[in-house]
């Protein structure tokens, strides 16, 4: 039996720092070292909860770099907190490379859930629909932006996207464009902090929300878009419902779904829901 440290993933707080777990500060007090995105964001949150700690860089730059010294650390029996500056690592921060090379190695991780942006902003959404996907972070430029929209469009399920301040309104008005102006779109800023929105309004209003006022401009977004609006088979024509199960029968379902779509000119997304639920 090896005498390693234990690695300790702990989620910290999004923006109030009271939405730390009480088992996070005690593995934060309990650790010989902790290995964070912002060692000085995170000196912040240590002082804050009178923690005092050897800080150990690991942010995107160096992620390779520092898993290696992690990992000698851990193999010299130390105990370990990977934290980033807000929320829970390796989901759209930095973590899984450390994780990855640490399990690998045969070094026990232990998660310390709490705080998730994606997570809080599905929970205040009052969407209800089954399940959801989690992009992050759509890319900066537009045309790369709108071909990843555009692959997600047929998602059954609800989309969600972080997004930040500089790039908020052209992804709402990509957002629009591409997946559609009559699904419903639900805003959330700065999600746990003093200036907390939470707004839904359908993707073809959601730029001109923006824009009226700047403050709704500022901070971290998450962006939570539901399915487009599916019609009922019975809504679809007879004739629509025999092509799309005779070409099901035959193809794969994405592409029984494009051919059906091709032939009737009737809505992609109302197609596929209806291949779903033909299928299952």
């Amino acid at each position: 039996m090896n005498n390693f440290g234990t690695l300790y993933v702990v989620a910290t707080p999004i923006g109030n720092l009271g939405d730390i777990t009480l088992r996070g500060i005690e593995i934060l007090k309990a650790v010989d070292a902790i290995a964070a995105e912002d060692t000085r964001h995170t000196s912040g949150l240590l002082s804050h909860f009178g923690i005092s700690k050897k800080l150990i860089a690991v942010h995107e730059h160096n992620e390779h770099q520092s898993a290696e010294k992690l990992l000698n650390l851990l193999k010299a029996g130390e105990d370990i907190a990977l934290v980033t500056d807000a929320g829970t690592p390796g989901i759209s921060d930095p973590g899984a490379i450390v994780v990855d090379l640490v399990r690998k190695a045969g070094v026990k991780v232990v998660p310390i859930p709490g705080a998730s942006a994606v997570i809080a902003a599905l929970s205040a959404s009052g969407i209800a629909q089954n399940g959801f996907l989690f992009h992050g972070f759509l890319p900066a430029s537009g045309a790369a932006r709108r071909k990843v929209l555009e692959a997600l469009k047929t998602q059954a399920v609800t989309l969600v996207f972080y997004e930040a301040p500089h790039r908020i309104v052209e992804s709402v008005d990509d957002i629009a464009k591409v997946l559609g102006e009559d699904r419903k779109i639900t805003i959330a800023r700065e999600l746990t902090k003093t200036f907390e929105t939470i707004h839904t309004c359908q993707t073809s209003l959601a730029s001109s929300w923006l824009q009226a006022d700047a403050n709704q401009q500022r901070g971290e977004f998450v962006l939570l878009v539901e399915t487009a609006a599916v019609k009922d088979a019975e809504e679809i024509p007879e004739e629509t419902v025999r092509v799309l199960k005779l070409l099901l029968a035959e193809l794969p379902l994405k592409q029984a779904v494009k051919l059906a779509t091709e032939i009737t000119h009737e809505k992609k997304n109302s197609l596929y829901d209806l291949a779903l639920k033909i299928k299952n």
